[in-house]
């Protein structure tokens, strides 16, 4: 089973055309990861840093407590090589302003944010919220809970049941300078056993069903039925579990609709998919093995030529060397090995780097078996399964059909799409599937956003090999930064099942993470402007980061390059007073049908119980406006837009 017989349209861009222009851009390199350096910094500006650091505080600190900050809104490059001009307006963000950061809502609307984070404070009822909504559901009758559900929870956090219900709340945070990332947050409401029975169903090959412990996987690639219900430990993040190929394509059907509700709904949108919602995952496991693999056995020969403690893409192999380890190992055969490196596959440069050796990668599998890895026990490629039935490759195929299917109508109707990060055990195919979509509809603008997980211990490296494959190949980088949604569960499940722990040890490695991750990307965004990012975050002092950054770069709000993003009904207070500054700022819209958000508001009240106990201030600054309402004569205020 050939790449380019399995993915016919991701092969067109990831075969041998992608070595030829990995060849040929080498001479014009924007900007190597490896060797960058940042623009040469005043003496003024390098003297404050040095202080600041023998005092022990970070370089690009925190902005005071006040939150009064002097951004950019104007100011671009004026062109190639020539200085940076200086703005002249300056605008002042307060997130202490609460006639401001609330001027969107209605008292009512106050009352029930405070009544709601309240509730989710309360252990007892955020633990038995489901029983306690079934409950009120047999009490009440179906009418009166979904009445009470819209007065409350679903009134919150979700936008409304269908594409014509949202639309005046999209069009009324539209005109307060907030945008819209429409997800359709429908879930099963499926029991523990039911969600594990499916999981093992849909990720166990029929050669393992009938071989067990023929194959050569590894324990975090296989499904294991105590994490067979990967709800456990999430709280911000839908679940899909695969049924049979007519659900995927429902699923499709639903996200085509919720895409086009995007751009009917806004000239500017983005929506949200999920991977795992549009095939069998099976394919995601094995395919993240094989990724995994092939890039251990990269750090593996690294290692034997001294780069071990190198970045990613610091890690350049020389050749003579490679081809006499490969030889050795008894990879291929002399010949073989002499016909990777010669002809267009590299430039002059004498060495190959990891987009280097992911490329011949993808030019190995035209000639083999997609799902083939290196053992390096043995030195031989093994398959990682011994056989693949015909059922399973046309499923494989039909995932990629589907994604490309959502990426064509995206571009059609003018929306973002952005592809949601899953647990690690999948997202390395995730993440390159994902690549392989920006490389196609990301060449122009930017249309596909993957998404990085920064509590990651690799979340470094991922991001800068993928802009470093953007630059070389002249597309658009695009990227959502989130924290993490599946910790507890990741952690659990790697202590348990007996591999090394991928999460970073606290909450402050995340932080860094974040903020390095970012700052890198802001980076590339000063020098060439071709990427793009949002920054999905409820953190306020990482916002006052990102602004604080941009103001240093000279990056305008006004050129739309670096977003924001937070869940609907949390966070207003930095959500509306940036889109008012004219900061490009989004909501995620959740929306669907009561009963069947259900599942999704459940969760939502978990994370909120420790969103609210991790801190006051929302609630806080909520009593402050409706203070100032009463005190102002303002208290029946509805907004007018």
């Amino acid at each position: 089973m050939s790449y380019v017989k399995l993915t016919p349209a991701f092969a067109k861009a990831a075969g041998s055309r992608s070595l030829n222009r990995l060849a040929s851009s080498r001479g014009r390199r924007l900007r190597c990861t490896a060797t960058s350096t940042r623009r040469a910094r005043a003496p003024a500006e390098q003297e404050r840093q040095q202080q600041q650091q023998q005092r022990g505080e970070p370089s690009c600190a925190v902005l005071k407590e006040s939150a009064q900050l002097e951004l950019i809104t104007e100011g671009r490059r004026v062109g190639a090589g020539d200085a940076r001009r200086r703005p002249e307006s300056i605008a002042m963000i307060d997130f202490e302003n609460t006639k401001e950061a609330y001027k969107s809502k209605s008292t009512l609307e106050l009352l029930r944010s405070l009544l709601v984070f309240k509730l989710c404070s309360y252990d007892l009822l955020v633990d038995r919220n489901k029983e306690l909504m079934d409950l009120s559901r047999k009490v009440l009758g179906q009418k009166i809970f979904e009445q009470l559900m819209k007065m409350t929870f679903y009134g919150q956090f979700v936008a409304g049941e269908d594409q014509e219900a949202i639309k005046p709340l999209v069009q009324k945070n539209r005109a307060f300078g907030v945008g819209s990332v429409l997800d359709y947050s429908v879930e099963e409401d499926l029991t523990q056993e039911e969600a594990e029975k499916k999981e093992m169903d849909s990720c166990v090959s029929e050669a393992e069903k009938s071989s067990p412990g023929e194959d050569h996987r590894e324990k975090k690639y296989k499904a294991h039925r105590q994490f067979g219900d990967r709800r456990g430990g999430v709280v911000s993040a839908r679940t899909y579990f695969y049924a049979d190929e007519a659900k995927c394509d429902q699923h499709m059907e639903t996200f085509l609709r919720c895409i086009q509700a995007s751009g009917g709904s806004s000239e500017d949108g983005f929506s949200a998919i999920k991977m795992t919602a549009l095939g069998r995952p099976q394919f995601l496991l094995q395919f993240s093995e094989v990724l995994v693999k092939w890039r251990r056995f990269f750090s593996f020969l690294a290692a034997q030529q001294g780069k071990e403690r190198m970045t990613a893409l610091e890690q350049k192999l020389e050749l003579d060397q490679l081809k006499e380890s490969l030889t050795k190992l008894g990879v291929a055969t002399k010949d073989d090995i002499q016909n990777w490196f010669t002809g267009e596959k590299l430039g002059s440069s004498g060495t190959i780097d990891l987009l280097d050796w992911n490329s011949l990668i993808n030019d190995r599998t035209k000639i083999s078996n997609l799902l083939v890895v290196p053992n390096l026990e043995t030195g031989q490629l093994e398959p990682l399964l011994h056989k693949f039935t015909d059922e399973e490759e046309r499923q494989m195929k039909r995932m990629l059909q589907r994604m490309d299917v959502l990426a064509k109508h995206a571009v059609q109707e003018g929306v973002r799409l952005m592809v949601d990060a899953e647990q690690t055990y999948f997202q390395p195919a995730i993440s390159r599937l994902t690549l392989e979509m920006q490389r196609i509809f990301n060449k122009e603008k930017p249309i596909i956003f993957n998404t990085y997980q920064c509590y990651l211990k690799e979340a470094y490296d991922n991001v800068t090999v993928d802009v470093e494959l953007s630059r070389r190949e002249g597309w658009y980088f695009g990227a959502k930064l989130v924290r993490g949604a599946y910790m507890y569960q990741e952690r659990r499940r790697a202590a348990e099942i007996g591999y090394e722990d991928p999460i970073n040890l606290d909450y402050e490695a995340t932080n860094r993470m974040y903020h390095r991750c970012l700052d890198f990307i802001l980076e590339e965004i000063e020098h060439n402007r071709n990427a793009n990012v949002m920054v999905a975050s409820h953190n306020e002092d990482t916002v006052k980061f990102t602004l604080q950054r941009m103001n240093e770069m000279g990056l305008s709000p006004g050129e739309n390059k670096v977003y924001f993003g937070q869940l609907l009904g949390m966070c207003d207070q930095i959500s509306f007073p940036l889109g008012q500054a004219g900061f490009p700022v989004y909501k995620y819209v959740p929306y669907g049908p009561v009963n069947e958000v259900l599942p999704y508001l459940s969760r939502r009240a978990q994370e909120n119980r420790g969103f609210m106990k991790g801190s006051t201030r929302e609630r806080h600054l909520l009593w402050i406006e409706l203070k100032r309402r009463l005190l102002s004569r303002e208290l029946f205020y509805s907004p007018s837009y």
